[in-house]
């Protein structure tokens, strides 16, 4: 097929969470003209209303009102007949793990599913999701291929570019990180280059296979994850030397070969904790990569047994935890280090209670701790507060109202320790 004149205007962007509302708002105002796909209802009324159901996202709100007034978006439950007028497709649906750390496909096997039955001969289909290695051309190329009968690389064109944004900023990212991209042949290349160059703007790295790049970005996230446990190791061990871990980390990082990273209670979010599962569960289950989430996920067991030398069994305990976002100034959970703390406090029967801006009660309460507002008498009968994430409604906060708290377990060692410690409570951060 010649695609010298073929116009790219069309796109459907299947899964219109956080990360793919952005994309599709982008697109739509950089000229295409744009399909939202999602399973939930009240998403997809929103957008089509043209208010973003995401919030706390700079600029989102207004690039989605700008494209529902220039009718450049449009959002639909059908998948099939979003496929059907559009020449590119961009899937964005997440893979997860479960509790026992596998690969769930559910969505995204279902989203592709649904592309298959109504692709046209001659379009892209371009993944965005964090896959394992191979999933691209093995597993969703290959059911494309059996479902609607055409080829790839001949009838319709495939490629990678993982998402490697950052919530709260991710219109800023999308402008400013290169996009990787790989593809199935040379003309997936071809078309998904000049895609990405029209739609982003943004720089493009190139590398030689659709499994390149969806190596690259879990191997990010395990360079992170990596570098985490490194920090909470030596953190750990500079408890035991009396040493601050925070000086040691601003000395050393003086030398431009060392980059040692921030150590805390624990590694939480969508990424970090999850990708490297991807490797760990198709051949690299010994070695650091796996280590490293050991030791990530047992930061809240070494945060707990630090209160425990100061206070001793925490049966009857009230215990507040600060936070119950997987990190600051984000409304998610996934991960989230306080879900492991709540688990390991109700095995030593501590009463929990939880304070988080960004929740409601209702919401709070669903995660098995008490909602408590700082502003409540009850303060004054907490034994032990956890930080967990360092909210800016935190940055202020005065802990005079706690008059019967022992100990402040600082788990993003962010707090003033001269001021906690002024107040006749004990300060411990993680290597502190």
């Amino acid at each position: 097929m010649n695609h010298e004149n073929k116009k790219l205007k069309n796109v459907t962007v299947v899964g219109l969470g956080k990360i793919g509302l952005t994309l599709a708002a982008v697109f739509a105002n950089n000229g295409f003209n744009v399909f939202g796909v999602d399973i939930n209802k009240k998403v997809v009324d929103s957008v089509n209303k043209g208010i973003s159901h995401v919030k706390n996202e700079p600029g989102l709100e207004q690039l989605v009102q700008n494209a529902y007034k220039n009718k450049t978006l449009v959002a639909t439950l059908d998948t099939s007949e979003a496929v059907n007028k559009s020449e590119i497709i961009m899937v964005i649906v997440p893979v997860l793990i479960n509790d026992q750390n596998e690969v769930d496909y559910t969505f995204i096997d279902l989203a592709v599913e649904n592309i298959a039955k109504s692709i046209k001969k001659g379009t892209l289909v371009i993944f965005e999701t964090t896959l394992p290695t191979g999933d691209t051309r093995n597993r969703f190329g290959k059911k494309i291929e059996e479902t609607s009968g055409l080829k790839m690389g001949e009838d319709f064109y495939l490629a990678y570019s993982p998402e490697r944004v950052y919530s709260n900023r991710i219109i800023e990212d999308l402008r400013n990180y290169p996009k990787v991209l790989g593809a199935l042949n040379e003309e997936s290349l071809k078309l998904s280059s000049e895609f990405y160059q029209k739609a982003l703007g943004c720089e493009l790295i190139k590398v030689s296979s659709l499994e390149t790049a969806e190596f690259s970005k879990v191997a990010e996230c395990v360079y992170r994850d990596v570098n985490i446990a490194l920090a909470n190791e030596l953190a750990k061990f500079a408890d035991q030397k009396g040493v601050s871990m925070s000086e040691v980390i601003a000395a050393s990082n003086s030398q431009p070969y060392s980059n040692i990273h921030y150590p805390g209670i624990g590694v939480g979010g969508h990424c970090i904790p999850i990708y490297p599962y991807f490797f760990i569960n198709r051949g690299l289950e010994n070695g650091l990569t796996n280590l490293a989430r050991k030791v990530n996920d047992t930061m809240a067991d070494y945060a707990i047994e630090k209160i425990e030398t100061n206070l001793g069994a925490l049966q009857n305990k009230n215990i507040l935890i600060l936070g119950l976002a997987f990190r600051e100034n984000v409304k998610e959970t996934t991960k989230s280090s306080t879900l492991l703390l709540i688990n390991l406090l109700k095995q030593k029967n501590a009463n929990i209670f939880l304070n988080d801006p960004l929740f409601t009660d209702s919401e709070i309460v669903n995660y098995g701790g008490t909602p408590l507002s700082l502003d409540d008498k009850r303060v004054s009968k907490i034994d032990v507060i956890i930080l967990q994430a360092f909210h800016k409604q935190y940055e202020s906060l005065n802990f005079k109202g706690f008059s019967n708290c022992k100990v402040i377990l600082d788990g993003r060692n962010s707090l003033n320790k001269k001021e906690i410690n002024q107040l006749g409570i004990k300060y411990e951060g993680i290597g502190s």
